[in-house]
């Protein structure tokens, strides 16, 4: 049993040494796109890369969280990736209120600038990906890194795939089209990301609540117990007393 234990104990280790790596990479390729983006968005008075640097500003945050909460207990886990679905919910209504923004003062982007910064952010994106793949099903505190990192995926694309609408019809709707897109995508994920977090988080209650009360019902049982032993020895003395 022993032996059973450590042999556990030794893997958790590991899985939290490979989840911390996996990580850190990934921190860094998004603070690092944060800066490039930001910069090119400034350059080019483009909204959408502003967004997206944004985004990648978020997701840094969101590794930074998860780093901090991985040794944590599992309620832990789940409370940081509660605020991780608030995250990709205020980003999701960001959004729209930018796509609003652009149809009310008809500003139209630099579409060469949005495809170039576009590709280069899903492929730094892409890499996040990978890496946090065979992680996704290890705990909700991963999966819901790995949901953000796929949705962030869908948004490079969408912007490269708008770029180049853009450039075609001179015209804004296919950026408000792919802004609006995005942020249905970003809620609706929001939503699992947050549902999923108070079922663990409720879980955890639950579970925390059953310790108690076993621990309870096993003191009072033990007392109930001894209780008896000396309710019969005192019966036995006066058995033999008679």
């Amino acid at each position: 049993m022993d032996n059973c234990c450590e042999n556990k104990a030794g893997e958790l280790a590991q899985l939290r040494a490979s989840q911390s790596k996996v990580l850190y990479i990934a921190f860094a390729i998004n603070a690092v796109m944060f800066v490039v983006e930001f910069c090119a968005g400034l350059m080019a008075s483009s909204t959408a890369l502003l967004g997206d640097s944004l985004d990648m500003f978020g997701d840094a945050s969101v590794y930074a969280l998860t780093l901090f909460v991985l040794d944590k207990s599992r309620r832990a886990r789940a409370g940081a990736s509660l605020f991780k679905g608030g995250f990709m919910l205020l980003f999701g209504v960001v959004v729209v209120a930018d796509a609003i923004r652009k149809l009310m003062v008809q500003e139209l982007p630099v579409a060469e600038w949005m495809s170039a910064v576009g590709a280069l952010a899903l492929v730094a994106n892409g890499i996040c990906f990978w890496l946090l793949y065979r992680h996704r099903a290890d705990d909700l505190n991963m999966r819901s890194t790995w949901l953000c990192s796929r949705n962030d995926l869908f948004a490079n694309s969408s912007v490269i795939i708008a770029a180049g609408l853009v450039a075609l019809t001179n015209s804004l709707w296919p950026d408000i089209i792919v802004g609006l897109a995005i942020a249905v995508l970003f809620l609706l994920s929001a939503w699992q990301v947050i549902r999923e977090s108070l079922v663990e988080w409720r879980g955890e209650r639950s579970d925390a609540s059953t310790t108690v009360n076993t621990t309870s019902a096993t003191e009072a049982a033990t007392a109930g117990s001894h209780c008896c032993s000396s309710s019969q020895s005192s019966c036995t003395s006066k058995s033999d007393k008679s």
